[in-house]
């Protein structure tokens, strides 16, 4: 039983199967960490209906209308930027190995060139990022990567094998063949790069008041200095699973991706590739996928009506701002809490950062108490503190 046809039909695999090709002789491209981990979501079909890196006409009219050339709709480039001096000594139609960090012993695929051609940075900063502002690390990344695109379908010849979040590196195969074991028609998948607190606790328990199963799948790729490392985010997430959902219901699983904080576009991706993973439903909160204040509270949710519902193919979830009311008694949101906004607990990440660094547990209206001891000992503050009860601050959570 499925839940969801993958988006564009099929589930691509390009994982190949027996015996490592050989590499030899082949011109090789060194990946950088982010091109290692498109390169396994292409080939495991997280990605699809994406069988490699863009070619130029994907490429344009993602950036320019957030379809494919084949009108399926996709929101974020996904490409392989290369120096101008790489580029020059690779030949269209020529087979070429991909390597990882650890040299030939690190090869990891072979991209069958179909094109190598120019873009325009700043036009997809201003397209995809809203802004060309160096200090966006989306478009910081851009502006600093190679000025070549190379596009053409990847074999993934050798998979690597890691050590960590055992038992959690799911591929969608994975967690559809899970999703139809427990007998579940529908799944709702949450999406997160920080540790979940009250808020995303009462946004997930009511979206699977509607569903059959829960789907947590935080991303543990590539995210930005100042974020909570993701060994340390997998710690919260396995105590709040483990203590406050139900078991036959949840399961967790990582996304190994980077972060692009292309805000809007990026929720659209992030709701797509949940169903390649077998949701049929996805959460989207205030600036999902934001920095900064370059993109609106709520612009994530708005930009699925550029959408028909057929296109998208999954349901998107909306929800409120979110936070702990004293006058209701419980977690609560702008639609559904009559109180002042003196009532209301609100926690900025400046504020969070000033408790922890002072060993002081987090407020248990902002977060479960075995969170809260996580993120203390992880900020390296020795033995938790004691909570000074609820605090209020009055910036932007």
């Amino acid at each position: 039983m499925e839940t969801i046809k993958p988006h564009g039909g099929r589930l691509v695999n390009r994982v190949l199967e027996g015996e490592p090709e050989e590499f030899q002789g082949l011109e090789r491209i060194r990946l950088g960490h982010r091109a290692v981990l498109d390169a396994e979501l292409i080939a495991t079909g997280a990605y699809s209906p994406l069988e490699g890196f863009m070619t130029s006409d994907d490429y344009t009219k993602v950036v320019e209308e957030m379809f494919l050339a084949s009108y399926i709709p996709w929101t974020l480039p996904i490409t392989l930027p290369v120096r101008s001096e790489e580029a020059s000594r690779l030949k269209e139609g020529d087979d070429i190995a991909l390597v990882g960090s650890g040299g030939a012993e690190g090869s990891l695929a072979i991209l069958h060139l179909e094109e190598k051609y120019t873009y325009d940075k700043e036009r997809e900063a201003e397209l995809v990022y809203k802004t060309s502002d160096p200090a966006h690390p989306g478009v910081r990344r851009l502006l600093q990567q190679g000025d070549i695109l190379l596009g053409g379908r990847i074999d993934l010849v050798k998979r690597r094998v890691y050590s960590d979040y055992r038992g959690y590196r799911l591929d969608p195969s994975d967690t559809r063949r899970i999703f139809s074991d427990r007998g579940w028609k529908t799944v709702v998948g949450f999406q997160t790069r920080n540790p979940m607190h009250r808020a995303h606790e009462y946004i997930t328990k009511c979206a699977l008041e509607m569903v059959d199963g829960l789907f947590i799948h935080p991303l543990v790729g590539e995210t930005k200095e100042d974020d909570i490392p993701a060994e340390t985010r997998m710690k919260c997430y396995r105590a709040l699973v483990d203590n406050y959902y139900p078991a036959e219901r949840t399961v967790l699983g990582v996304f190994p991706a980077a972060m692009r904080y292309a805000g809007p576009r990026e929720a659209v991706f992030h709701a797509l590739v949940r169903k390649n993973y077998g949701c049929t439903h996805f959460t989207v909160g205030r600036d999902h996928a934001g920095v900064g204040d370059y993109y609106g509270t709520f612009d994530a949710q708005r930009i699925f009506y550029d959408f028909e519902p057929c296109e998208i193919g999954i349901v998107p979830l909306f929800f409120e701002h979110v936070f702990y009311c004293r006058g209701c008694g419980h977690m609560a949101s702008l639609k559904t809490c009559p109180h002042s906004p003196d009532s209301r607990v609100f926690l900025s990440g400046t504020k969070v950062r000033e408790l922890l660094s002072r060993g002081e547990l987090l407020p248990p209206e902002f977060t479960r108490p075995e969170v809260a001891r996580i993120l203390v000992n992880a900020n390296g503050a020795g033995a938790a503190g004691e909570s000074k009860g609820p605090v209020e601050v009055k910036e932007r959570a």
